[in-house]
């Protein structure tokens, strides 16, 4: 899921009444947006039970490719460009090479400016903070899945959102980039305390520098556990030092539609998936998690801790910030 510093793995309501003023550089002065498509939660928790379903997804084995050719199949119906960034790793304990999959999913591929929302989608090969099953079957509902569930019902709004008509005008309102959603492979490929973690991400960030495309992200958020039964988002403070305009334009978009499950202030500091995005690729990243999470790397990381009611919160307020366009002081060099 993530690594926290220094201690090991330790560490809508509905949208405003009337209507959104959109800023000038998304839209003229003075027009109304109408509200953004409703993120279905229920819909995403059947998408998480369904990723469950699929068996422990570790990274190179078949419930992993079982996932990709899921994930492949729906974001394909749904208009997207899906590629595939490939490398390999050496397997920790038997020595052998293990090919790794990016998953990119791109919509408006051809816009140069881009927003980045990702996750990881590999599951760490065993539940060793369990007491009495450290090497039983995860599943890894939360640590896992939930971040895949949030962007597959996004998926299914990217439509609406970049406010395409059936004319293919864009009313006022609406993503105005291109947006990626990025799988990361490899974040837990770790079976001791000296392997690597955050493997995916790191060489996505590394070719984005080595070999810079054509288009530029402007700012990335990362999902990570985001449907605990007891969700409780705090400001990460890693995200704070290394995205912090990004960090707090989300945190008041959540407070403007009065979710309370984010909560604006610290409360851990945690090395995920965020880090190289950050560091290396240098792209402005917000790390949102719920860290306070009981079931965390156990055989108990089942769907039942999880809840449709906070994927929506969560698909909530990252389809308003979306739609309302991130500030230009968020997406502005950091």
């Amino acid at each position: 899921m993530a690594r926290p510093i220094g201690m090991g793995r330790l560490v809508l309501a509905r949208a405003l009444f009337g209507c959104v003023v959109i800023a000038a550089w998304a839209a003229p002065s003075g027009m109304c947006a109408a509200q953004p498509p409703r993120f279905d939660g229920r819909r995403a928790y059947e998408d998480l039970v369904r990723i469950c379903r699929l068996g422990p997804r570790s990274s190179g084995s078949p419930g992993m490719a079982r996932q990709q050719h899921l994930l492949t199949e729906h974001f394909s119906r749904l208009g997207a460009r899906v590629a595939f960034q490939s490398f390999d790793t050496t397997h920790p304990l038997t020595g052998g090479p293990v090919r790794l999959n990016n998953m990119i999913v791109s919509w408006d591929p051809d816009a140069e400016e881009r927003i980045l929302l990702c996750c990881h989608y590999d599951t760490r090969p065993y539940p060793d903070r369990d007491r009495l099953r450290p090497r039983g079957v995860f599943v890894g509902a939360n640590d896992g899945a939930s971040g895949v569930a949030v962007l597959m019902e996004l998926g299914r709004s990217m439509a609406a959102l970049r406010g395409r008509g059936g004319d293919g005008e864009r009313p006022t309102g609406g993503v105005r980039y291109g947006v990626d959603f990025v799988f990361f492979d490899a974040e837990e490929f770790v079976f001791g305390p000296d392997d690597a973690y955050f493997l995916g991400s790191t060489h996505f960030a590394e070719q984005y520098r080595r070999r810079p495309p054509k288009h530029r992200y402007l700012c990335g958020v990362l999902f990570d556990m985001v449907a605990d039964r007891h969700l409780r988002i705090h400001m990460e403070k890693n995200s704070l030092q290394f995205a912090p305009r990004v960090t707090r334009s989300i945190f008041r978009t959540a407070q403007r539609l009065r979710i309370r499950e984010f909560v604006p202030t610290v409360r851990h500091t945690v090395n995920d998936d965020h880090i190289p995005l950050n560091r290396i690729a240098g792209i402005p990243t917000c790390d949102l998690i719920d860290f306070d999470y009981p079931a965390w790397h156990t055989t108990r990381d089942t769907p039942e801790q999880c809840s449709a009611s906070s994927l929506q919160k969560v698909g909530s307020v990252i389809s308003q910030w979306l739609w309302e366009g991130p500030p230009r002081d968020a997406v502005a060099a950091e």
